[in-house]
C-alpha cells in the first residue's frame, strides 16, 4: 500500500516538501512560444487602452515565471502527493469511492456527445435521448418503480425532489395537515435538511441496540400530522433494516408516505427492489453506485424513482419514447409535476457515464455489485474482529459497510479513530470515514466496495494491526501521526476559520 518500508514508516520518512510555484520562479524565465507572434498583442493594447484609467492596473500581475516544463514537473509531483483512488485504497464508509471504469469516461467524451448544445432540436439529439430514455428504463427495473427523472444533479437534489413529490401529493389531495417528517437517527444527515427545506417539520425517531428503527416510538409518532418517512437503507449503521415490512404496516395506515435514501444502493443492487419493499419515491447516486467521478464536490447525479401514486409529480424533464422517435416530456405532459430543478436535463456526462457503466454490467454484472460488495465488507469486518477490534454490532451481518468502534482503544491508551485515521496515511491508506454516524462514540465507517481486490484488502487489515498494536505499545507515534506527508497534522479548526490562501512577496 506504501512505496516505504514499515521501518521507514515508523521512522517518519517522509517524500521531500515541493516549493511553491512562486518559490521557482525566475525572472525572465517562461514559455515563450506562445507570445512569438508580437503583432497579436496589438488588439489587446487597443482593447486595453479604451478601458477607463481608474480599471486599468498600476503594477503587472505578481505571476510566477517558470518554463513550460518545470511548470508541468511542479504539477505532476504534487498530484502524486493526492490520495486518490486510482493510486490508494479509500474506504471511505457511506461514500463509495470505487474503481469507475475508464471505457465509462472515454464512451461519454464521445466528440459526438460533447459536441451537443443543451438547447439544440430534438431531432438532433437523438442518440443521447435514447442512452437517456434507456437509463430511465434500467432504473425503473432495478428500483421496482413506474417512473423515474434523471433530473436531478446530485444526491441531496434527488432527495429534495422526493420530499417535494410527497408534499405535492398531500396539497393535491388538500391534506394540508400533514406537516412532519420522521427521520431515523441513523439516517442520513441531508435527510432532516431536506425534510426542514421542503417545508416539513422534523421529528426524529430512535433506533434500537441492533440498529433497526425502534418500532414503540414510531407508532407513537404517526398520526395525521405525518407526511411521510425517511429511511436509509442499508443505513449508515451499516446494517439492513430488518423491520421495513413492519414500518410500511405503521407509516401507510396513517396516510404517511415512504421515501427511500438510496445512497447505500450498492449493497442491494440487482437483489431486492424499494418499490416492492412498499416505498413509495427514492433517489439513487448514480455518483456511487453508477461509476461516475465521486469526490471533489461533484458532479453528481441523484435520479428520483417513484410509483404509480406519485409517478405524475416527478420533476423535469422526462424522456418518453414515442415509436422510434424520443422527445422530451415538458409542463404540458405533465401539469402535475413539481417542475425543473435545473435549466436543462441534469449532468449529461454523468447520466452517459452511468449509462454505459449500466449497459457494462448487465443484469447479472448488478447482482455481482451487491455481491461482492457485502462480500468485502464481511470479510473485513470478520478479519478486524479476529485482529482485536471492537465492532459496534457485533452480533449484525454487515451490509457493503461496517463500524468499528475505538471507545475503548481511546480510554485504556488516549489514542482516538482520529488518531488512527491520520495514522493509516502513513500506510498508505486513505482513513474510512471516522465520527460519523454520531450515534457511536470514536467510530470507523468502513466501506471496502466491490472493485477491491483479496490482496488489497489483506493489505487492508495488515496496517489496522499494525496500529492497534503500535496504540498499545507506543501510543504516542500513533498520536503524533502522520509522520510520512509533507504536511504534518494540522490545527483544522485553525485551518477553516484563519485561511492563507494568497501569496504575496515577502
Amino acid at each position: 500500500m506504501s512505496d516505504r518500508t514499515p521501518a521507514q514508516i515508523a521512522a517518519g520518512s517522509r517524500l521531500p516538501p515541493e516549493p511553491l510555484i512562486f518559490e521557482r520562479s525566475q525572472r525572465g524565465h517562461g514559455a515563450q512560444a506562445q507570445f512569438a507572434a508580437a503583432p497579436a498583442a496589438a488588439p489587446a493594447a487597443r482593447r486595453a487602452s479604451a478601458l477607463p484609467k481608474q480599471l486599468l492596473r498600476e503594477q503587472a500581475l505578481a505571476l510566477p515565471e517558470v518554463s513550460e516544463l518545470d511548470a508541468l514537473r511542479h504539477y505532476t509531483r504534487l498530484s502524486q502527493r493526492n490520495f486518490s483512488i486510482d493510486t490508494h485504497f479509500y474506504p471511505l464508509g457511506s461514500c463509495t469511492m470505487k474503481y469507475n471504469p475508464r471505457a465509462c469516461n472515454s464512451l461519454a467524451m464521445l466528440p459526438q456527445l460533447l459536441a451537443q448544445h443543451p438547447l439544440a432540436p430534438e431531432q438532433a439529439r437523438q442518440g443521447t435521448l435514447a442512452c437517456w430514455h434507456e437509463l430511465q428504463e434500467m432504473l425503473k427495473e432495478v428500483t421496482g418503480m413506474a417512473g423515474v427523472s434523471l433530473a436531478p444533479m446530485a444526491g441531496a437534489q434527488g432527495e429534495f425532489a422526493g420530499v417535494a413529490m410527497i408534499r405535492a401529493y398531500h396539497r393535491a389531495r388538500g391534506d394540508t395537515a400533514r406537516t412532519e417528517i420522521i427521520v431515523p437517527d441513523a439516517a442520513h444527515g441531508t435527510n432532516p435538511a431536506t425534510a426542514a427545506m421542503c417545508g416539513f417539520s422534523v421529528r426524529e425517531v430512535a433506533t434500537d441496540a441492533q440498529g433497526n428503527v425502534d418500532l414503540g416510538a414510531l407508532r407513537a409518532m404517526v398520526g395525521p400530522q405525518t407526511a411521510g418517512l425517511m429511511l436509509t437503507n442499508p443505513s449508515t449503521l451499516g446494517v439492513f433494516e430488518r423491520s421495513i415490512q413492519d414500518i410500511e404496516r405503521i407509516v401507510h395506515p396513517a396516510g404517511g408516505l415512504l421515501y427511500y435514501d438510496g445512497a447505500n444502493f450498492n449493497a442491494i443492487l440487482g437483489k431486492v427492489k424499494p418499490g416492492e419493499m412498499g416505498f413509495d419515491v427514492m433517489h439513487m447516486n448514480l455518483h456511487k453506485t453508477f461509476s461516475t467521478p465521486h469526490g471533489g464536490g461533484g458532479p453528481g447525479a441523484g435520479p428520483v424513482a417513484a410509483n404509480e401514486r406519485l409517478r405524475k409529480f416527478l420533476p423535469l424533464p422526462v424522456v418518453m419514447q414515442d415509436h422510434l422517435h424520443y422527445r422530451w416530456l415538458n409542463e404540458r405532459d405533465l401539469p402535475d409535476s413539481i417542475g425543473r430543478l435545473s435549466a436543462f436535463a441534469g449532468n449529461a456526462g454523468v447520466l452517459l457515464r452511468a449509462y454505459v457503466y449500466a449497459r457494462m454490467l448487465g443484469r447479472a454484472g448488478m447482482q455481482r455489485v451487491a455481491d461482492f460488495a457485502t462480500l468485502n465488507a464481511n470479510y473485513l469486518m470478520v478479519e478486524l474482529r479476529k485482529a482485536g477490534f471492537d465492532l459496534a454490532f457485533p452480533e449484525r451481518r454487515a451490509s457493503h459497510e461496517f463500524i468499528v468502534t475505538l471507545q475503548r482503544l481511546k480510554e485504556e491508551t488516549g489514542v482516538t479513530a482520529l488518531d488512527f485515521a491520520k495514522r493509516l496515511l502513513d500506510y498508505g491508506i486513505h482513513a474510512p470515514t471516522i465520527y460519523f454516524p454520531l450515534l457511536v462514540k470514536e467510530c470507523l465507517l468502513i466501506e471496502p466496495t466491490e472493485t477491491e481486490s483479496n490482496q488489497t484488502l489483506d493489505a487492508f487489515i495488515a496496517a489496522m494491526r499494525g496500529i492497534l498494536d503500535e496504540a498499545r505499545t507506543q501510543a504516542e507515534l500513533v498520536k503524533s501521526a502522520p509522520h510520512s506527508t509533507p504536511v504534518r497534522r494540522l490545527d483544522e479548526v485553525k485551518a477553516a476559520r484563519d485561511m492563507n490562501l494568497v501569496w504575496r512577496r515577502e
